[in-house]
């Protein structure tokens, strides 16, 4: 029998090694694959992982894999495109709030075996 590992079974377990790290750090979960959708011609946005640091801030965090490093790696693959997605989901997810909390664009790049967490690796401008 032939396993086929799809792309979102790579990213379900990207995504849950990367969580496993943040935890380890203190990080707490509050939510997983934020999406929110605009219009026919609009992809909208996804944030893989949203967590608060213990002091409050909340983390919207984007998870990059990558067998190895050719072609710059997993952090090298997350264009100002896709920033630009994150902030518009990170947007919509802050409007649940009166007062919103500090918070910051965290990407956690795996490489292979190699896991970097890279904070506030960009920022919302």
């Amino acid at each position: 029998m032939v396993t086929t590992v799809t792309t979102k079974g790579m990213g379900d377990a990207a995504e849950a090694r990367a969580w496993a790290h943040l935890k380890r750090q203190g990080l707490t979960l509050v939510q997983r694959n934020y999406r929110v959708a605009h219009g026919p011609r609009s992809r909208g946005g996804e944030i893989d992982l949203i967590a608060r640091e213990r002091d409050g801030t909340l983390v919207f965090v984007e998870v990059r894999a990558r067998r190895d490093v050719s072609f710059g790696g997993a952090a090298a693959s997350i264009t100002a495109s896709k920033q630009r997605s994150i902030v518009l989901a990170a947007r919509h997810f802050l409007r649940r709030f009166a007062t919103p909390p500090a918070c910051r664009f965290d990407v956690v790049a795996i490489d292979g075996e190699r896991i970097d967490w890279l904070r506030a690796a960009f920022d919302a401008a």
